[in-house]
């Protein structure tokens, strides 16, 4: 049974732990929520443009070699 009072003792520091915790008010929340749906947008979008840059260069490249011709 010694797993048993390890296991007491772990969940009983758990809470003491988490009543030290700062939680982040709900605007704060929604402020960095928004922050990271644009960057990801922003991210995403930046992507795809480098993606269909590269895609148009190798097009290119296969058409001046005559590549699949």
């Amino acid at each position: 049974m010694q797993w048993w009072k390890r296991l007491k003792t772990f969940l009983s520091e758990v809470a003491v732990e988490t009543k030290k915790v700062t939680w982040p008010t709900k605007s704060e929340v929604i402020n960095t929520t928004t922050v990271v749906v644009i960057a990801s947008f922003i991210f995403g979008i930046y992507l795809y443009l480098c993606d269909l840059v590269f895609l148009l260069l190798r097009n290119e490249l296969f058409d001046l070699f005559k590549v699949f011709a």
